[in-house]
Formats: structure tokens, sequence, C-alpha cells
């Protein structure tokens, strides 16, 4: 059967080989097409821009934005509309003409830095053998530079949550366009891409590290929190995605409107920030991980807003209800336009609540977050005592994404086999499979201690190191701490390269090994790295905690 397109960067690819006829996520041929075509400019820009900056040129932010805005885009399940992303590729191409017209020195430049196209051309060009994953024929450089470009999205992901809160590293946004630079270069072999893995992931430390500290400058640190999953009897608006800022935006203009506020899947950690208490109706957390929006958006009854990934292609029922903002988009839906320091206009999506009726409850009761890395370091002595005295036998680091594959009920079956001397430490959607359940405490130490959305990960790393320092170990892997972690997209592969770099060993990654790694490659991270996979909730037990798990 004839290939209408490629795509692997998702777990749930097609047979964990590749989506080739429709995307698993609902991409369709034209759409991965055009978003291939954005990816392969965007490299173009990057080129001309990192030639600037050799010829001792600044590099507006401008560009750096777009560049980092365009990767996001790509990212799985961020933006399905292909008109937007054509938009995006006139938009890039135009910008890269007046950056090529400063460059001096053009020769050494790939043929994406010179390529300028009408619209008309755009589908050709997408179906090129010089565009798209497949443009690389060796299998091991494929899979290096694809591994590098995903994690390149996920750090953008990062950068521009960063951005919207006016944060800027010009270090991380010239290290992303000169990696996407490299990419291109077919000089640079294996062991140089083996490299810049390595160096992508001390970058996603330092882009979590950036994130970090506009989160928490904005909207205080993260603090212990009990949020309702219950509902209130007014109208409301569901908000999902990670997007900090669109959600205060949100609820300043809500405010004496009548129309309440919920959170769900990412955005449930917006509830542990002191700054968004002040709201009273910031009602609560509304359902689970994002695989599950087609019955529970239905069910709300408002309007939803996405302020990024993950959408699920939505409903004739309720698509009229789903807007979009930010990278985000689907055809057919209502887009709010804003760009970074710009106020959102979120009057029209207020409006629309207003003639809804309240949501349906789903549940009922209370769940607790909060334990980014302040938090959990203020709880310091508790939980060092609580190792010591060997209450605490273990960590389990339980980050990463959620889905909807059967597959992924290992990890709910997992949390609750897991020995009850056991904490798990978790960031990301990936909680949905286990956060509600009642695994009780030790010494009033919770065994969920959630940190938040997968941007938050860098609590993770920053526990960890903290916990390596007061124990005085020289290496992070003595520590008590087992890594089971559940991937879906782009952020987590960046969040996996950064333990990478920190050092980490021993990873175990589910329910699949990505698609994306070439046998060869996977051998490298197997034998330097000690990346593995998953296997049943039994053999993986006695694996990590042998007799303790019987």
């Amino acid at each position: 059967m004839e290939k209408k397109m490629f795509c692997f960067q998702c777990q749930e690819t097609a047979g964990c080989t590749g989506c080739t006829q429709v995307g698993v996520c609902g991409k369709k041929p034209e759409v991965a097409a055009m978003q291939d075509l954005l990816v392969y400019a965007t490299k173009g820009i990057s080129a001309v821009a990192q030639q600037l900056r050799k010829e001792g040129k600044k590099v507006d932010r401008a560009v750096n934005h777009m560049v980092t805005t365009n990767l996001f885009t790509t990212i799985t399940n961020a933006n399905f509309d292909k008109d937007v992303i054509v938009e995006r590729i006139v938009a890039t191409l135009k910008k890269k003409a007046e950056l090529l017209a400063q460059v001096q020195e053009k020769e050494g430049l790939p043929e994406a830095a010179k390529w300028t196209a009408d619209r008309a051309d755009f589908p050709q060009k997408a179906a090129s053998a010089s565009v798209g994953v497949l443009a690389t024929a060796n299998e091991d450089i494929r899979s290096l530079r694809e591994l590098i470009t995903y994690g390149l999205k996920g750090l953008s992901a990062y950068t521009k949550h960063a951005n919207a809160l006016l944060q800027d590293n010009e270090e991380i946004d010239a290290f992303i366009q000169s990696a996407l630079a490299k990419v291109l270069d077919d000089s640079v072999g294996a062991d140089e891409l083996v490299a810049l893995t390595l160096e992508t992931g001390k970058y996603g430390v330092d882009g979590m590290a950036l994130l970090d500290k506009a989160n928490t400058s904005a909207y205080g640190n993260p603090e212990i929190t009990k949020v309702n999953i219950g509902v209130g009897n007014r109208p409301g608006i569901l908000v999902s995605g990670h997007d900090l800022r669109d959600i205060e935006m949100l609820l300043k203009q809500t405010e004496g409107t009548g129309v309440d506020v919920y959170t769900h899947s990412e955005m449930l950690p917006a509830h542990y920030y002191p700054a968004f208490k002040k709201y009273p109706h910031f009602i609560g957390n509304y359902g689970n991980a994002w695989w599950k929006q087609k019955e529970e958006f239905e069910s709300f009854n408002g309007p939803i807003l996405m302020t990024t990934n993950c959408i699920v292609p939505p409903k004739d029922s309720y698509k009229d209800r789903l807007y979009t903002t930010g990278a985000a988009g689907f055809p057919g839906c209502k887009h709010i336009s804003g760009g970074v320091g710009e106020e959102k206009d979120f009057s029209a999506i207020i409006e629309h609540a207003k003639r809804c009726a309240p949501p349906v409850e789903l549940e009922h009761g209370e769940i607790v977050g909060g334990f980014a890395h302040n938090q959990v370091l203020a709880l310091a002595d508790t939980v060092v005592s609580a190792v010591k005295s060997g209450a605490i036998k273990k960590f389990v680091v339980m980050a990463g994404c959620d889905g909807r594959a059967k597959s992924r009920n290992y990890y709910t079956d997992f949390a609750k086999a897991l020995p009850k001397d056991t904490v798990i430490l978790t960031a990301g959607c990936a909680k949905y499979k286990y956060n509600k359940l009642n695994l009780g405490d030790i010494g009033g130490v919770p065994r969920v201690l959630d940190a938040g959305q997968c941007n938050d990960s860098y609590s993770l790393a920053v526990i960890a190191l903290k916990l390596k320092e007061v124990f005085g170990l020289d290496d992070i892997n003595d520590l008590p701490i087992v890594y089971n972690i559940a991937w879906y997209e782009q952020k987590a592969v960046i969040v996996l390269l950064a333990l990478l770099y920190l050092g980490v060993k021993n990873i175990h990654l589910g329910p699949t090994l990505p698609a994306f790694l070439s046998a060869n490659v996977a051998k490298v991270l197997v034998d330097k790295f000690g990346i593995a996979g998953i296997t049943t909730v039994e053999e993986d037990m006695n694996l990590f905690f042998g007799d303790a798990a019987k």
C-alpha cells in the first residue's frame, strides 16, 4: 500500500513502526505533509540565524519565538489546522528571506536555508525526497536526527511557556537553532549526533529551569493543595493544556461574570499555585487525562479552551464549544489570538459559557498535589528521617504521559502492587493512572507526590539531586530511586534526554520503546545508560524490589 504520510514521533504510532495512511492521533496526510514542511522551513531559518550569529550579528527575539512556536505547532495533538500551518510556513519563509539578505557567507548554507516558494509549491515540496523523516536514508542517522528533533520540540514547548511570561534565554534559543541546522548537515556523523543528543538533554535541564523560574516568579511556589473534583451549579469554562498565562488571563476576565473555571488533564496543577487561589470561581478539576475528552467534554456542557496539546479530534456535538489558542488549532474551531506579552480577549468564550448549562458531575471528592521541589524540600527532614528509619525504602519516579492504549493499565496495576514502604514521585498526566487510588501515606508523607505538569519534571530532578547531596552520595544512581516512566510525545523525550544528561541510568520506558529508535541507536542507549522497556507488573516488581515485592 502506498504511503500517504510517515510519522512515528509518538508512542501510539501505528504498529509501533509509523503512521502511513492517517495518524492514530487523527492527523490527516495533508496536515502531516505541511507539518513536515514547517519543520523543514524552521530548520532552514535556523541555519540562517546561526550563520548570522557566526558573523557577529544579533538575531531578534521574534525569530527565536518563531522557531519555538513552529516546533510547538508540530507536537503531537497540538495543531490539526492545515491553513494555519501553511500561514506559519509563509511567515517563516518571508522572515528567512529577510535574514538571508543580511548574511555575508551563503555558500555553506544548506538547501533548506535558501529554499523559497509560493503557496502553490507546498504540496510538491512536502512530497519531495528532501522533506520529512524519510529524507534521511541511513536508518541510524535518521534515528538520531529524529531523536534530537523531537527533543527540541519538547524543549521548544517549555521555552514557549516561559516566553509567555516574558522570560527568555538567548543561549537556549541559539542552541535550538544550532542543533536544527546540524541535523540538516550530512557531514555530521553518528558520533557527533550522539554527543548532540546529550547536549540537547543539557539544554533540556536549562529550559525546564527557565520555565520553573518563570512560573514560580509569576505565581509563587506550588504548595500542598486539596483540589475539588466535583462541580458547582453555575456555567463553566474548562481549560486544558499547559499554559498558565492563559488561565491567569481567563480567571481575571471571568471575575464577576457568573462563570466558573475548571481545569482538565495537564492544567490540574494550576490549582497548586498560590496566585490562583484568590479566585473563588476557580472551582476545581474536571475529569481525567487528555484521551477521555470525547466523553468528558460532552458532559461538561460549557465551552472548552485548549491552550496547547493534547487535542483529540472533537465530536460534532461539542465542536462548536471547543476553542483553541497559542500553538493549538483545529479546523472549524474558534481560535483566540494573542502573541507574547499581549493580553488575549476571552470575551467570546465567556459569553458562550453564559448560555450553557452547568457541568454534569462525573465524580466528587478531592485529590492532593503540589509537591514541586520547593514544597518537598520543605519536608526534607521528614522525608530523610523516614528513609533513614526504613519507613520509606524506595521512591519510584512514575512521571510522563497517559494514553488510551489498554496496555497503559499496567501503570495502575503497578502502583497498586508497590510495597507499602514505597513513595511515587510523579509529574505529567501519567498521574491519572493512580492519583485517585487510596494509597495512603507513610508517616504523614503521601505515597503519591505530584510535582505538577510534564513541564514540571524539573522538580523531580531537583529533588533527586538534593537527596543525593543530603545522603552524601557521589552517584545519583546510588539513591533508592527506581525510574518507571510512561511516555507519549515529545515533551517526554526532552525529559528523558535531560535525565540522561544528569547521569541517571536504568530508566524503564513504556508501554513501548520509541519507534524512532533504530536497533543500533537503541543498543547505544541500552549499553551506555541501561535504558529498558517494561514487561509484566509481576516481573518488574521482582526486578525492582526482589523479595520486598512479595
